[in-house]
């Protein structure tokens, strides 16, 4: 029994028997021959042929509503797909469990007067529940990708009451041949609804990780620390998590630091919940479990195993109630106790004049349970380096994370709660981004803005930046310098004090410090403030490079000079097409 060489064929055939799909209706023809001669020796298919693919896809429709399992229909390029559709229009509103594999050409023969290449990226809306497209695999986030789409599509068989499913496999046949013996490991992703026997959790390294999340309720809080109690957890956050509890660590002054490796960034399995995190945190676990009520395999780790399609209060709830015993390992204080020593030196190191020195000196003193809105990029990834132990509630526009709408998001979000007070932190092209905003007649009073005003996207200016094997060229289009009155001193002083806000301004630390607590003052204004601070993007990268060379390893050193390696054969590459 041998196998096709192509990986994306071992790989969907390794995940239908995870999944228990055996039966298959084959249609003849020369690019669907991967997947039909893989499995025709091996004893688990239960294998059917059909000539017209019509029939063979309403064969399975009666061959899956009498057996109750899903039935796998396969054909070749050309217009054989174009038959499936009467067959699949059927199972779909019948929801009857029908996955359809389409093998295609790759996808740049399409529209190009090659024969049998045709569209299937579209389909009608009624004749499959999801449709994915399988590229040819060619590197390692080619199979991660591949593998996601895999599970995902067949998944959706069985998923809110089934239906039928298109896969499009698009087929190496370059790499003919069936040379493999046996399949090789691949990843399967499974899926767990409320009602389900959900796996058991024995591992001793766990840990929570939020995305953006909203406000926590006392129940959700309460029943997270109860689970971290009893597993011995942690939770992983930054600030946009909103989580205040005990368990709260904020790892990114740990797990960025250049030159060290955290040997306590090391989980068995990695619970993760919320949204798109602007953090950025590279978390080394083994497996992740993702827990969200929309029941989507979200992979943001690249170590997907299961997916839970409940509530966070249900999913912890249930968790809770199957241990009684406590875990008696410590992992929770060691990472912070390691969070800790890093942070006490980034507190005391000195650091240039900068969005992260005024995160810094700031953090502490916002008022309790007030409202913080960091733009990205800069802003948000400098603020998250500093803990703060009172409660503090943090967004950011992490969805679509574009510079986008920072201050009409504050505008929105303090209509919403006029008695708190919202701070914002936005660099100065967001903030110019969105100007206009700040002429709405519904500005209230309860609005501080701190500009971080360097005359540029200071991101592309920093040290660490692949954009820097521009060099001094970086800020003509990348880096947009000099945009917005080149860090006038006047021009949004004026604009601001014309629209009625209060105009306070700082260009070194000595004027931030007389102004800082009068700005975050828990105190009610009569105006809006606005708060522009002049700062350069040398000390800006500079800021950065001191804040992520706080503790060095042997492995972190080694680790980060290969790293080095990889991002001089970048800049040499970018120099080679700019002929530099």
């Amino acid at each position: 029994m041998n196998y096709a060489n192509d990986k994306a064929v071992q790989m969907l055939i390794s995940i239908l028997k995870h999944n228990n799909i055996k039966k298959v209706v084959t249609s003849p023809g020369a690019m669907s021959l991967y997947f039909v001669g893989s499995i025709q020796h091996d004893s688990y298919f239960e294998t059917y042929s059909c000539v017209d693919e019509r029939s063979a896809c309403y064969m399975a429709c009666g061959l899956a509503e009498e057996s109750h399992e899903p039935v796998v229909i396969v054909c070749t390029g050309a217009t054989a797909s174009r038959n499936y559709m009467p067959g699949l229009t059927e199972a779909y509103y019948r929801k009857i469990p029908i996955l359809a594999i389409t093998c295609a050409q790759h996808f740049s023969y399409i529209y190009n007067n090659n024969p049998q290449a045709i569209d299937r990226t579209n389909i009608p809306n009624d004749i499959a529940n999801i449709s994915v497209q399988i590229p040819q695999i060619s590197s390692h986030r080619d199979e991660l990708g591949a593998n996601l789409l895999i599970n995902k599509a067949i998944l959706e068989l069985k998923h809110h009451g089934g239906g039928p499913v298109h896969i499009n496999l698009c087929v190496n046949n370059f790499n003919t041949g069936f040379d493999v013996k046996t399949l090789p490991l691949t990843r399967y992703v499974d899926r767990f609804e409320i009602n389900d026997n959900l796996p058991t959790l024995n591992s001793n390294r766990i840990a929570i990780f939020v995305g953006a999340h909203s406000i926590w309720s006392s129940q959700l809080t309460t029943s997270v620390e109860k689970f971290c109690e009893k597993y011995n957890a942690l939770v992983l956050c930054d600030h946009t998590s909103n989580y205040n509890g005990k368990y709260k660590i904020m790892p990114n002054i740990v797990f960025d630091q250049d030159n060290y490796v955290s040997p306590l960034n090391n989980f068995d399995i990695l619970i993760h919940i919320g949204n798109i995190s602007g953090a950025y945190l590279s978390i080394n676990a083994k497996e992740v479990w993702r827990v969200n009520p929309d029941g989507k395999l979200t992979d943001a780790f690249g170590k997907l195993k299961y997916v839970f399609e409940m509530e966070e209060l249900y999913f912890f709830e249930k968790y809770n109630a199957m241990v009684n015993c406590k875990n008696e390992t410590s992992n929770y204080f060691n990472l912070k106790k390691e969070c800790d020593e890093i942070e006490t030196k980034a507190m005391n190191c000195d650091i240039p004049f900068s969005n992260l020195w005024i995160a810094r000196n700031t953090i502490n003193l916002l008022p309790k349970d007030c409202h913080l809105h960091l733009a990205i990029l800069n802003s948000l990834r400098s603020w998250n380096y500093f803990y703060r132990e009172d409660s503090l509630y943090c967004f950011a526009n992490t969805g679509g994370f574009g510079i986008d709408g920072p201050l009409s998001t504050i505008i929105g979000s303090s209509l919403a709660k006029p008695n708190n007070i919202f701070f914002g932190i936005v660099g100065d092209l967001a903030f110019f981004y969105d100007l206009n905003s700040l002429g709405n007649r519904y500005v209230g009073n309860n609005i501080r803005i701190i500009l971080i005003n360097n005359g540029c996207g200071t991101e592309f200016h920093n040290y660490s930046h692949s954009a820097m094997a521009l060099g001094t060229d970086v800020g003509k289009y990348v880096a947009a310098d000099g945009h917005y009155g080149n860090k006038s001193k006047t021009l949004i002083k004026h604009y601001a004090e014309d629209l009625g806000f209060e105009y306070i301004s700082a260009e070194n630390k000595d004027d931030f410090l007389k102004n800082i607590e009068y700005f975050t003052s828990k105190r009610q204004y009569n105006k809006p403030i606005i708060f522009e601070v002049f700062t350069d993007s040398d000390e800006e990268s500079n800021a950065l490079k001191t804040i992520r060379n706080l503790k060095m390893s042997a492995i972190g050193i080694a680790k980060n000079k290969a790293k080095k390696v990889l991002n001089e054969n970048t800049k040499r590459k970018i120099k080679k097409i700019i002929g530099k």
